[in-house]
C-alpha cells in the first residue's frame, strides 16, 4: 500500500529546505561581517586627494633601486634579505592579518649580517608585511604577503 503524499509532506519540505538555506545566509553573512570590516581607507574623499602624492613617492622609491625579499625562518622570525640598500638602513616592519580579527604591529628589524635582517618571533599564519627603509635620508617602502 502507497502512502499519499499531502500538502503537508510538501509543507515540511518547504520548511526545512528554506531554513537551511536562510541559516547557511545568516552563517555566511556573520563570518563577512566579522572577518572584513570594509574600510580600506577611513575617507575615500581624502585618499583620492593624496593620491597623486602616493604615485610620485612610488616613482621615487622605484627610482632608488632598493629591493628586499621576505621569509620566515624555522623560529618564526621574518627574515628580510635586502638589495641595492646601503649598509646599515634602518629597517622595519608593519604586520597586519588580512583577515579575521585585527592583529596589527610594528617591529623593529635588526641587521644580523650585512644586508641581512631578522624580527623577533611573529605568530603563525597569514600577515601582510610592509617594510620601510630609511637610509642616507631616503625613505623606501615594500609590501608583501606571507604565510
Amino acid at each position: 500500500m502507497r502512502k499519499t503524499f499531502t500538502g503537508r509532506h510538501m509543507l515540511a519540505i518547504f520548511v526545512v529546505f528554506f531554513g537551511i538555506v536562510i541559516t547557511v545566509n545568516f552563517w555566511v553573512a556573520r563570518i563577512a561581517l566579522h572577518s572584513f570590516s570594509g574600510v580600506v581607507v577611513e575617507n575615500s574623499y581624502v585618499a583620492s586627494q593624496q593620491f597623486n602624492g602616493w604615485l610620485k613617492d612610488a616613482k621615487t622609491e622605484r627610482a632608488l633601486g632598493w629591493g628586499a625579499t621576505v621569509s620566515r625562518d624555522t623560529a618564526g622570525r621574518l627574515v628580510v634579505e635586502t638589495t641595492g640598500m646601503p649598509a646599515g638602513a634602518k629597517l622595519t616592519a608593519q604586520l597586519r592579518r588580512p583577515l579575521g580579527t585585527p592583529d596589527d604591529r610594528t617591529e623593529a628589524l635588526r641587521e644580523v649580517a650585512p644586508h641581512r635582517y631578522q624580527s623577533p618571533e611573529v605568530d603563525p599564519g597569514r600577515w601582510l608585511v610592509r617594510i620601510e627603509a630609511d637610509a642616507n635620508g631616503q625613505h623606501w617602502a615594500h609590501e608583501v604577503p606571507i604565510g
